[in-house]
């Protein structure tokens, strides 16, 4: 199984990268994920590839050296991209914070995994069974059990569609994950067959079906973490954002470590006015409690987490919380000597930015 694991990237008008505040968390939700996809799947050959740009928050990723086995580390300077015709053409700028410059920074980081993919296999004259495409914003409370891989068929989520398809996670073998990492390469395919003014979910869903890529929903057991403000109650096309204690499946809904302000009968009545088709997720027996996220995420965010998430996962933030520019150094030495293909700027660069150098 190879495990591409990347992180997703805003631009601004300028090219410059701007990431949301939530990475303060985000290597404790990579411990989620280390710990529930790689060391609880019964599988031969488990092998994690991290794409992600340089920033001041580069530097958690070195958390990843508990990873069992990494087969690519790829940390690089964000560029911004000529948006042509075809891109303006057929992508819709509307409700993507950085418009249709965000969505191609989005789509190439995505290919960028089936790029690295190519030159692994190559490399150690190998083939891949399984791709399991997740990112680092994503909270994990439970594992992916067996049925989820399925031969010829490409598992997304269910809920959050926006119109298309939620996009936030998918496994394929290798035949149907390489169509679906196609993101930036299969625009022009979008463009002849008529589309135009997509998001997104949207664009997703016509890049499978104009590839004849079957495909599965189902309920997955993770959210994505965000410090966005949304409207409580949300309206028709607003945007729920679940608690981190919600018993789940959230299948990649929005959620934030907060205490619930809406549970039980009320979750049922702010739901029915959510449009199933765009920010729905499944609410059914208790899975589900809301956070007000019209504000900052609250003080003592971090208590909740950690009572959440259980000591282990606790245990990662605090790390990071604590970590000093050695440590780092330390840290990504012993990444760095894990992984089989390392194409990142020097160590030194990366903790740099995200710490004070004693």
């Amino acid at each position: 199984t190879f495990v591409p694991f990347q992180n997703r990237l805003h631009i601004d008008s300028k090219g410059i990268t701007r990431l949301n505040q939530f990475r303060k968390l985000r290597m404790a939700f990579s411990a989620a994920i280390l710990h529930h996809h790689l060391r609880k799947m019964n599988c031969y050959d488990r092998k994690l590839q991290c794409v992600c740009p340089l920033d001041s928050d580069a530097f958690k990723f070195s958390l990843l050296k508990s990873a069992p086995r990494i087969a690519a580390v790829n940390i690089f300077q964000p560029q911004p991209l000529p948006e042509n015709e075809t891109f303006v053409r057929v992508l819709s700028a509307q409700n993507s914070p950085n418009g249709i410059q965000g969505l191609i920074q989005y789509f190439d980081l995505v290919e960028g995994c089936v790029t690295m993919i190519k030159s692994h296999q190559i490399k150690n004259n190998i083939k891949y069974d399984w791709i399991i495409r997740t990112r680092v914003d994503g909270y994990w409370n439970g594992p992916l059990g067996p049925e989820n891989f399925v031969p010829g068929q490409y598992l997304v989520p269910s809920g959050s569609s926006y119109g298309g398809l939620n996009d936030r996670f998918g496994i394929g073998d290798l035949t149907t994950s390489t169509i679906a990492l196609s993101r930036l390469s299969l625009i022009p395919k979008l463009d002849s067959a008529g589309f135009s003014n997509l998001n997104s979910e949207s664009a997703f869903k016509a890049q499978l079906t104009t590839q004849k890529v079957s495909y599965q929903t189902k309920r997955l057991p993770f959210c994505i973490i965000s410090d966005r403000k949304y409207d409580f109650p949300p309206t028709r096309f607003g945007v729920p954002v679940a608690a981190l204690s919600s018993r789940g499946p959230l299948s990649g809904t929005k959620c934030r470590p907060c205490k619930p302000v809406c549970v039980g009968v009320c979750v049922e009545y702010v739901m029915m006015w959510v449009e199933k088709g765009w920010s729905w997720t499944d609410w059914a027996d208790g899975s589900l409690e809301l956070c007000n996220a019209e504000e900052s995420w609250e003080d003592g965010w971090e208590k909740v987490f950690d009572k959440v998430a259980g000591k282990k996962f606790g245990d990662a933030r605090k790390k990071i919380h604590s970590m000093n520019f050695d440590d780092c150094i330390h840290d990504f030495i012993q990444l760095k000597n894990l992984t089989a293909q390392w194409n990142a700027p020097p160590i030194e660069e990366i903790c740099a930015l995200g710490l004070t150098h004693s």
